[in-house]
């Protein structure tokens, strides 16, 4: 397995890999997302274009079987930033985590820690952050496409030292694979201060 890590434009020649796995992994619940690669594209864009951000990268024989994207806030579209600025924090004391992603048989393996391990390391070096944010959508207990095996990861990201912001909350729209047309999505934020 071989693990990089890239800043800003280093990214660019990933995105349709990434583009990929975001589809592939955001079909599970409880994203339950059906993609397509232009509006992929368009949002790892983001990452590309900030000078501070990064993905760590996770290639098995070149082919890119995860990855996990961060960048600071102020860098994030109004909708990630809006919940922030509402409560009275500044964004740019910020660093966003976009997201984890992991093919299924390669989780288990301790890369998920290894994610925020890396992610957060580079927000600290970065030296003008004092938290770590990333969001999680919300879908009810009773949702009928909750698989019965389902475990969330709030015990996993609370063991990881993130707490719960409920405030903190935000709507994203996106298909859901049964859906006809895009829906808005609830989400809510949780936050791990990183200061020294």
């Amino acid at each position: 397995m071989d693990i990089r890590l890239l800043q800003g434009p280093a990214i660019e020649p990933y995105i349709p890999d990434l583009a990929r796995l975001r589809i592939e992994v955001f079909r599970e619940f409880p994203y339950l997302y059906d993609g397509s690669l232009d509006y992929e594209t368009e949002y790892l864009t983001t990452y590309a274009r900030s000078a501070d951000s990064l993905v760590v990268l996770v290639l098995d024989h070149e082919h890119v079987v995860g990855a996990s994207t961060g960048l600071p806030l102020a860098d994030e579209t109004e909708a990630f930033q809006r919940p922030f600025i509402e409560q009275g924090w500044d964004p740019e004391r910020v660093f966003y985590f976009g997201e984890s992603l992991l093919l299924p048989q390669y989780r288990g393996q301790g890369l998920g820690v290894g994610f925020f391990a890396k992610r957060e390391g580079f927000a600290r070096r970065l030296g003008r952050f004092d938290w770590c944010a990333f969001c999680a959508v919300e879908r009810p207990r009773e949702h009928p496409r909750r698989p019965d095996d389902y475990q969330p990861l709030n015990d996993f990201w609370k063991r990881r030292g993130y707490q719960h912001h409920p405030e903190l909350r935000t709507e994203f729209l996106w298909q859901d694979l049964d859906e006809s047309a895009e829906s808005p999505k609830p989400l809510s934020f949780w936050l791990k201060e990183i200061r020294p």
